[in-house]
């Protein structure tokens, strides 16, 4: 299946009420911010109740100097306040996206699916799309479900009437709410389906760019991705017109329910009421009720306005959802608390290793069964002819391999990509440093400084030397700062591979996984490389798959595979 529609047929089977309970839950998930959010939303409430009293003594009855204080302190305190509210939510949205960012890297990383073209819309513009939900209709749905009723509240001394109609109204605004909010689902989910074929696409057609070329397909290639992109462009332009058409509707409502509250007072000031009247209304109240009134509605107002920022993030976790469910748990924190190393970013323990009748899966082949019991903080070796699975047995031990029979270990954790979602090792505690390493385009030191946070360039220079790259830096005119592409290029063999073994040595992981570190090297470069891997096992569990016998050497336990 082409990789544009692959994530898409998943994110279809995900149910759009799963997704709303994942974003309420991420939303829930730091209680001291919602409190917060709540206490500034209660006083915002209690301050705009405030000004209206103090806009009534100041135009209604004698301006005195103490009510023009208390208008011009009822004023700065709701912008204070609302300003207050808007920042702690976006700080509250921007470490929800900060969070998730990283568990979708994970994730990412623990599976080979999604496919890269998804991926990387669910990391740059999927998990962006989430930005609107958090950081504007969130709070505006807290706002609408106490700032009305605080509203009526405060009008009903004044006048029950008045607040009977105000109460009165909110059933025919929220059937609208609920109508507007419908039509802007099915548009929002379907310009993040555009969006997806339009990741999807780009990166199958740069896969095959040599087929294209070959085949001289580049002008009817071309506008395909260019009838994918205009489809993106007409979809957001239907969640737009949606939007704006249910939030003029919404306006307009709003505008009917205050007009019914201006005239029932000014009728009732009038004495032309067709019924008896119910309370005796007065020109200081009834104005007093009528400044609060357009207040009633202002936060029903504003949650319409944002409700389609809901519908986009409801659309966004439907096709996140479907990586979200291979992470460890499935809430906003597990993945972190489990990747976190130790306070004082040293490695957490190091753990032991074990294998049971392990059958590891490679293509539509398999390696096993496997029976190991690799030490904790102690080398052990993996050995046997080429394409005995050294590799695949480490890619096992990564969570890129999947168990067809028995069970591995690590520490107490057991890892298989098949088996349930909160048994996978941390990425973040498995350091790793394979036979064809990729770099970050960058320069060598950015490369074994991106290793770990916190790393400089005097450790990662330090490191450089002591794997054996002084002579190669210093054969280069700018030495660490020289810009490597992904594949290294410009390095020999030798130094990429002392190159990745530095980069993962930096990185303060209990586990390290190492395969063939010392092959291309001369036999000084890897007496020089077992003495730092031999160093590394002091705090460190490692497992290296190679063919050296010096290394082997060095080994305190050794798996030979057939």
């Amino acid at each position: 299946m082409p990789e544009e529609n692959q994530h898409a047929a998943r994110a279809s089977n995900v149910d759009p009420r799963a997704a709303a309970r994942a974003l309420r839950t991420l939303a829930r998930g730091d209680a001291a911010a919602n409190r917060r959010l709540a206490l500034l939303t209660v006083l915002h409430t209690a301050c705009v109740a405030a000004w209206a009293l103090a806009l009534t003594l100041v135009l209604v009855q004698a301006a005195s100097v103490v009510s023009l204080l208390a208008l011009a302190a009822a004023t700065a305190g709701r912008a204070w306040l609302s300003r207050s509210i808007s920042r702690q939510a976006a700080w509250q949205a921007y470490g929800i996206k900060s969070r998730l960012r990283r568990q979708t890297v994970t994730a990412a990383l623990a599976t080979d699916q999604p496919p890269a073209g998804a991926t990387m819309a669910a990391c740059v513009d999927e998990i962006e799309a989430l930005d609107g939900y958090f950081s504007q209709y969130r709070p505006a749905e807290m706002d609408a479900r106490i700032g009305p009723l605080l509203i009526a509240a405060a009008v009903a001394p004044a006048s029950p009437v008045a607040a009977a109609i105000l109460l009165g109204t909110l059933v025919p605004f929220a059937a609208v709410m609920a109508l507007a909010g419908g039509a802007a689902s099915l548009e929002a989910t379907r310009q993040f389906e555009a969006l997806a074929r339009l990741s999807g696409h780009f990166v199958d057609r740069v896969r095959a760019l040599p087929v294209i070329l070959a085949f001289q397909a580049e002008q009817a290639e071309t506008a395909r991705v260019a009838t994918a992109a205009q489809e993106v462009s007409r979809r957001t332009m239907n969640v737009l017109r949606v939007a704006f058409i249910s939030s003029a509707a919404l306006e307009f409502f709003a505008a009917i329910s205050v007009a019914i509250v201006a005239v029932y007072c000014g009728f009732a000031l009038l004495g032309l009421l067709p019924f008896k009247p119910l309370e005796t209304l007065g020109f200081p109240t009834a104005f007093y009720a009528l400044a609060l009134a357009p207040e009633f509605y202002a936060p029903l107002r504003r949650l319409a306005a944002a409700y389609h920022e809901k519908q986009l993030g409801e659309a966004a976790a439907t096709r996140l959802l479907p990586l979200w469910r291979t992470l460890p748990g499935q809430d906003a924190g597990a993945a972190e608390t489990r990747a976190r190393p130790a306070a004082d970013g040293t490695p957490a323990e190091a753990p032991a290793v074990r294998c049971r009748d392990a059958v590891v899966a490679a293509g539509e082949l398999a390696i096993g069964p496997i029976n190991l019991d690799a030490p904790a903080a102690a080398l052990t070796v993996v050995r046997g002819a080429t394409g005995a699975g050294k590799s695949t047995l480490l890619a096992a031990l990564l969570g890129r391999a999947p168990l067809r029979s028995g069970a591995i270990t690590i520490g107490e954790t057991r890892v298989d990509m098949a088996a349930a979602p909160d048994s996978t090792f941390a990425p973040s505690q498995i350091s790793w440093a394979g036979q064809a390493p990729v770099f970050l385009p960058g320069t060598i030191l950015e490369n074994l400084m991106a290793a770990a946070p916190g790393t400089t360039r005097a450790a990662a220079l330090a490191m450089a030397m002591r794997v054996g790259l002084g002579p190669a830096l210093e054969r280069r005119p700018l030495g660490g700062d020289t810009v490597l592409d992904e594949r290294g290029s410009g390095l020999s063999g030798g130094e990429r591979r002392r190159l990745a073994l530095a980069r993962a040595l930096l990185k303060p992981a209990p586990l390290l996984l190492l395969d063939e570190p010392t092959a291309e090297l001369d036999g000084a470069s890897e007496q020089r490389i077992v003495e730092l891997i031999r160093e590394a096992t002091r705090d460190r569990t490692v497992i290296a798959a190679t063919h050296s016998d010096t290394l082997a050497a060095a080994a305190t336990c050794t798996l030979r595979l057939a």
